[in-house]
């Protein structure tokens, strides 16, 4: 009686072996790092790596270690300021061909990182991670609107012939008529038709000429819509990215804060945040020589002149067959007949139509896809800041139509695996409705302040010695067990979070503390039913039997109510909440585990067998 045999011993001990080595990372913590990867196909190299650790000799920053590691450079720092001296100076010399981001990198050791063993992701308001700050292009957004407007008021008074010019200002538009008569009913006709157009100036010296332009509650709207539309877009790549409960909000009415708790690959994160991409399907004009359109300096009329990422020039139709917007979904793969990498593409049915139809009718011609990306950056020269923006418009590939396609087909002639890679992420998340701008990049401690995740640590450290001193003086030894289960308790959690990768936060932490006492009430039953058992029986080893086996079926059943509960707050919850019922599941069965099965062996090893008179409990 009271004895398990050795296998079960033997299993309960390597579970526990287990638990301590995976919950072993979370002691080495992380060291502050800039992490440098190339911004294009380039491979980084070990010239690289002497280049940067050059760069920061000369700078005369002071570094821990640096690293070529997954085609990446690490270099980790003791202190915040050398990381950001480290970050400023090697974008001044490393120049656009590289991407440099802040990060947090773990310091776990080989041995053990290559056994499987990470740290646990730990959220904002306990580890921090990169905070990014990102600036809408407003200006963009109100010449996207302009552009929009002044298309749609040309095609309503051509309709009527009402006007013998028009062209746009600047953010205005600017209209001759032919008659005064013209002018009044096309003026009518904008106040009932394009309601956001308002009228500036009327031109009293030329009473045939108008100013138009976009009314203030219109621009403002166009404004809002932007700053949603990409919240909403970056919300879907840093999903795609992977990240585990970012927070992706606005700030004030041009800014969005990007905070991303625990990642590993900040630089790609950057990357992709910032792009802003979408894709174009347009014709090759096969008819016109692009060498003649380049020595002449005019393209013919309805195409225009564009060129592959090596420079070779290429005429294309002005109609587009259909835009990024039309794209539903988007992978990465590789060819199977010519192993380079490809990306899946499907469109909706507007997208599918119109392809359909172009293919149908140039059927052995060929069909370009071009990929567009604008960027902003900011410049400062002379003490004046000016914003920089550029669009690039290269062809990826120009293929002959060899079938009819619609909603899905392959786009191939991509250059890395890498590209095809991210072109699918962008496709996928959509496209920016503006470009945006990191204007403000950098690590972050915990969002309740360092002091306050200090005292919380503390409150917690301060509760849980206290319940092990009250159950040592309350059960006597029989309490030293309890305790020695409830230390490995928290191993078994911790182990399973790293394992798991789920991220903890403060809230999840209240789950743990929680579960805490409830591993603590489950010895408390235990020990209680040992006495009753104890005040019926003189019987020493049949007491503890039966107050083990007859207080199971009461810690289950209260055990499997609580774990019902957290799986229902973990379904309908979100964020925190989430936080906390994952850690508070996780500890109910762990801690039915070392309340039951391993305070059970512990005392079966100090009691089992033996003849004894008396209890210390």
């Amino acid at each position: 009686m009271n004895h398990y045999s050795s296998l079960k011993n033997a299993l309960i001990a390597f579970f526990l072996l287990l638990s301590i080595l995976y919950a072993l990372p979370n002691i080495f913590g992380s060291d502050l790092a800039v992490q440098v990867s190339s911004a294009g196909d380039k491979v980084i190299t070990e010239s690289d790596l002497a280049k940067i650790t050059e760069v920061l000799k000369t700078k005369g920053v002071h570094y821990k270690s640096a690293n070529l590691l997954n085609r990446r450079i690490l270099v980790r720092f003791k202190d915040n300021a050398s990381q950001l001296s480290a970050k400023d100076a090697l974008k001044e010399k490393l120049g656009r061909h590289y991407v440099i981001a802040l990060n947090l990198a773990p310091s776990v050791p080989s041995w053990l990182a290559g056994l499987g063993g990470k740290a646990m992701s730990l959220g904002l308001d306990l580890r921090g991670g990169v905070h990014f700050l990102l600036e809408v292009d407003m200006h963009s957004v109100l010449s996207v609107s302009i552009d929009k407007h002044y298309n749609e008021l040309r095609t309503l008074l051509r309709t009527e012939r009402l006007y013998k010019s028009i062209k746009k200002e600047g953010r205005q538009i600017a209209i001759r008529f032919k008659t005064l008569e013209a002018k009044y009913k096309a003026l009518k006709i904008i106040k009932s038709e394009l309601s956001d157009l308002v009228v500036l100036d009327t031109y009293n010296q030329d009473s045939l000429m108008v100013q138009i332009g976009i009314s203030d509650s219109a621009q403002k709207q166009a404004k809002s819509n932007a700053l949603k539309q990409n919240i909403i877009t970056l919300r879907n790549r840093v999903n795609e990215l992977g990240v585990a409960e970012p927070i992706v909000q606005q700030q004030g009415l041009e800014r969005i804060v990007v905070q991303l708790p625990g990642v590993q690959d900040t630089a790609r994160a950057k990357e992709i945040l910032g792009a802003v991409a979408t894709l174009e399907f347009r014709m090759v004009d096969e008819e016109n020589d692009p060498q003649v359109a380049i020595k002449s300096g005019r393209s013919p009329i309805g195409s225009k002149l564009y060129s592959f990422k090596d420079g070779r020039p290429l005429l294309l139709k002005n109609r587009v067959i259909t835009t990024g917007e039309n794209i539903t979904g988007a992978s990465s793969g590789i060819d199977s007949e010519s192993g380079s990498p490809m990306v899946n593409i499907t469109l909706d049915s507007a997208g599918g139509r119109a392809m359909l139809d172009a293919t149908k009718k140039y059927l052995r011609h060929r069909m370009a896809v071009v990929f567009i990306e604008n960027k902003v950056e900011t410049i400062v020269k002379n003490g004046k800041t000016t914003k920089k923006r550029t669009t690039t418009k290269d062809i990826i590939n120009a293929a002959t139509i060899q079938g009819t396609f619609s909603t899905r087909f392959q786009i191939t002639g991509i250059d890395s695996a890498r590209e095809a890679r991210n072109l699918a992420l962008l496709l996928r998340a959509g496209s920016l409705s503006a470009p945006i701008e990191i204007i403000e990049e950098r690590t972050i401690g915990p969002s309740l302040g360092a002091d306050n995740v200090e005292k919380g640590v503390l409150s917690v450290i301060a509760g849980f010695v206290l319940v092990l001193l009250f159950m040592a003086m309350r059960y006597r030894v029989f309490g030293l067990v309890a305790n020695v289960a409830l230390m490995l308790n928290l191993v078994m959690i911790v182990a399973v979070l790293s394992l798991l990768q789920a991220t903890l936060t403060l809230p999840g932490i209240a789950g743990i503390v929680l579960t805490v006492g409830m591993a603590v009430d489950a010895n408390v039953l235990i020990f209680e039913r040992i006495k009753e058992e104890l005040g019926a029986d003189n019987n020493i080893q049949k007491a503890i039997s039966s107050g083990y086996d007859k207080a199971v079926l009461t810690i289950a059943d209260a055990n499997i109510t609580t774990l019902i509960a957290s799986l229902v707050l973990f379904s309908f919850g979100t964020g925190p909440i989430k936080g906390f019922a994952i850690t508070l599941s996780i500890g109910i069965i762990t801690s039915m585990f070392t309340a039951i099965i391993v305070s059970r062996a512990i005392v079966n090893k100090i009691y089992g067998g033996k003849k004894i008179k008396e209890l210390s409990i």
